[in-house]
């Protein structure tokens, strides 16, 4: 068992680490997207567009860190989801506030579902029952884009209290996998 457990703390560190990242990227970014979101502009639309590309190299560097697990080849589906999600970004956002919001939508249910599977299999690892809650509320929350997107509340600043909670999950998860990776040295 504690060959099993030693052999797990290198990616329960790792992914520790990489959560941190993912959770400063998320405020920084929500703060940058409700100071600048009041219309479609060159920088609200770089915000937009960068953010599923963050993701996509998060999902690359998260595949890396758990090669020797044997990562899960979800993460290669959230790979190109957020890559499809980046490209959907830039064209929809000639389209207007509406289309951007379907496209961020149908990117969290997807991606979120991804999530939510992909955090029920690390179960194991310890720290993955926030990134579970997390990714069944981003599939609540992608339907909600969509839905927002064709009424009068639609907004780009919505995105950013989506990116705040997830940022703060991501957070929660890593110090849940701070004390799996203390227990594992023990």
């Amino acid at each position: 068992m504690t060959d099993t457990l030693s052999g797990r703390r290198p990616i329960a560190v790792a992914l520790r680490n990489l959560y941190v990242t993912r959770f400063g990227f998320a405020i920084v970014w929500a703060i940058l997207v409700a100071v600048t979101a009041s219309t479609l502009n060159p920088l609200s639309i770089a915000l937009l567009v960068l953010y599923p590309v963050f993701d996509l190299l998060a999902a690359v560097i998260d595949y890396r860190t758990s090669r020797a697990t044997r990562p899960t080849p979800l993460l290669y589906v959230n790979m190109a989801l957020s890559l499809l999600a980046a490209i959907g970004l830039t064209l929809a956002v000639t389209s207007g506030l509406a289309a951007v919001l379907v496209v961020w939508g149908a990117w969290a249910i997807t991606a979120g579902a991804v999530q939510l599977v992909v955090g029920i299999t690390r179960r194991s690892l310890g720290g993955q029952w926030p990134m579970i809650l997390s990714g069944g509320i981003s599939v609540f929350a992608g339907s909600g884009f969509i839905l927002m997107s064709s009424g009068p509340s639609a907004s780009l600043a919505s995105l950013a209290g989506y990116a705040t909670l997830g940022g703060i999950f991501f957070l929660i998860s890593a110090l849940r996998l701070n004390r799996s990776a203390k227990a594992a040295t023990r």
